[in-house]
């Protein structure tokens, strides 16, 4: 029966103290202050991310000039084909890659929003 008193004491001290903790205004601040830091840095992330893949998509390569390393840094060309792309030049568009089979139209397809033939 004491166990029973206790509980019936502490129990609805216990709830209104963590009320008080959790419902209070310096808190509930305090809280909104952080949460809204985090979502400030996240989004300025976030921002910087996409501004840096805009910026990079826009930086065509021109296979006439283009370095083997920057050959190289399109996606999935190997070596051999920017050994290949870089003996074949001078090239009067883009397309001529595949029509001087230079590399498979898959290959082209990969890399052709990334590539022109300036000159």
């Amino acid at each position: 029966m004491h166990h029973v008193w206790v509980l019936t004491l502490v129990l609805p001290l216990a709830t209104i103290t963590a009320c008080n903790a959790k419902d209070n205004p310096d808190e509930i601040r305090r809280r909104t202050a952080e949460a809204t830091e985090t979502m400030r840095r996240d989004a300025k992330a976030v921002a910087e991310g996409v501004k840096e893949g805009m910026s990079r998509d826009k930086k065509a390569i021109d296979i006439n000039k283009a370095s083997r390393e920057d050959l190289l840094s399109l996606t999935g060309l190997t070596e051999h084909e920017a050994d290949r792309i870089i003996a074949e030049r001078p090239y009067d568009n883009t397309e001529d890659l595949v029509t001087r089979h230079v590399l498979p139209q898959g290959e082209y397809n990969r890399i052709s929003d990334r590539i022109i033939a300036g000159h």
